[in-house]
């Protein structure tokens, strides 16, 4: 569905004022505010429209090249409502393949009434990674020292040969009951076995090489796949490739990313920045210069009058947005160097310019 006009959302004209932008958003977030019984979806797109608007460089780029010029969203956030700037949705890798967004942490809960099974620790690493490694995606190695499945026992704790049987203080259920006197009688209270630990089984002879832990330190090397257009901040999570627990799934691998800063570019969403300098003399006649993308030297025309200040959008030389193949744009900001040293004859050329009948302006 076409994302709507920013300024109709906010209900005000394109030629509004900050300070009356301001208000309109004031009002709207009041009216759609889920708290108050408002529609979140309203909500969202209301707070999307001010954060473009209320910038006045991303305002600019809205009027001159609409929602392409500002990333597609004016949280920098391509899954908006998510959070703040950087992404900080999470990526489920399951296998080492992409998946689905997920929106919690460390869950897992458990059925009601019920304990919950006994599963490995969560595990958080990091890695950092180049701007443009961000842009089209890449591959990195992961070695971490983690509690693995003891390779004697495969992680029962049981010496092979052997089995589990049931734990003689609790019988099997992995509980224990306790009698507490009280004035207002006995209570009686079920509480975790401390002999099987809850499980309800114990080995008949206990693993020789872990001694009944079931796992041991190991170092890992992972493959991790990085998808085209993530952002510095996001979380990628592999499921159960963290810390192994005897008789029990391993914990989940949260990887956090960080994207070193770029000497030329910055980034808004799926938009790439950057500036380039011309002379005075290129500004006013136009002229054709060569722009550094992430894709290589790009020739781009500054046509003749140009201003200091004014935005170019180069298509498709952009971020990959991470729900598809496709591309944001690089937007290049033209700035216009003055001399700061002149001839006698530069001077005096000028100065017969600055004479010659004109229209408007200088050029």
């Amino acid at each position: 569905m076409a994302k709507r006009d920013y300024y109709e959302i906010l209900g005000v004209g394109k030629d509004a004022s900050a300070d009356e932008i301001k208000k309109a958003f004031r009002r709207a977030a009041v009216e759609h505010h889920p708290d108050r019984g408002g529609d979140e979806t309203k909500f969202k797109e209301i707070n999307e429209a001010y954060e473009v608007l209320k910038d006045e460089s991303k305002r600019k780029r809205y009027d001159q090249f609409g929602h392409a010029g500002v990333g597609g969203n004016g949280s920098g956030n391509p899954y908006g409502g998510f959070g703040g700037q950087g992404q900080e949705v999470h990526f489920d890798f399951g296998d080492l393949g992409l998946g689905d967004i997920f929106s919690s942490f460390f869950g897992g809960g458990s059925t009601h009434g019920q304990p919950r099974q006994t599963r490995g620790r969560d595990v958080e690493a990091g890695v950092e990674i180049s701007f443009e490694q961000a842009v089209f995606g890449t591959e990195v190695e992961l070695s971490l020292n983690l509690d693995d499945n003891c390779e004697h026992c495969k992680g029962t704790t049981v010496e092979p040969g052997h089995e589990l049987k049931n734990c003689d203080q609790c019988g099997g259920s992995g509980q224990v009951m306790t009698v507490t006197r009280t004035i207002f009688g006995n209570i009686q209270q079920a509480s975790i076995c401390p002999t099987c630990h809850g499980r309800g089984k114990v080995p008949e002879k206990v693993c020789s090489v872990c001694h009944g832990k079931g796992t041991q330190s190991k170092k890992q090397v992972i493959d991790l796949k990085i998808p085209a257009g993530i952002d510095d901040g996001a979380t990628i999570r592999l499921r159960e490739h963290g810390e192994a627990v005897a008789n029990g799934p391993k914990g989940d691998l949260y990887v956090n990313i960080r994207v070193k800063p770029h000497k030329h570019f910055t980034r808004e969403g799926d938009l790439i920045l950057s500036e380039e300098h011309v002379s005075m003399i290129d500004a006013a006649l136009g002229a054709e210069i060569a722009v550094d993308t992430v894709d290589g030297p790009v020739r781009m025309k500054v046509p003749a009058g140009t201003q200091s200040g004014s935005d170019f959008k180069l298509s498709n030389h952009g971020v990959t947005h991470l729900k598809g193949g496709t591309r944001g744009a690089h937007i290049v900001t033209i700035v216009v160097d003055t001399p700061t040293k002149l001839t006698k004859r530069q001077q005096q050329l000028l100065q017969e310019f600055d004479t010659e009948p004109k229209k408007h302006g200088l050029f």
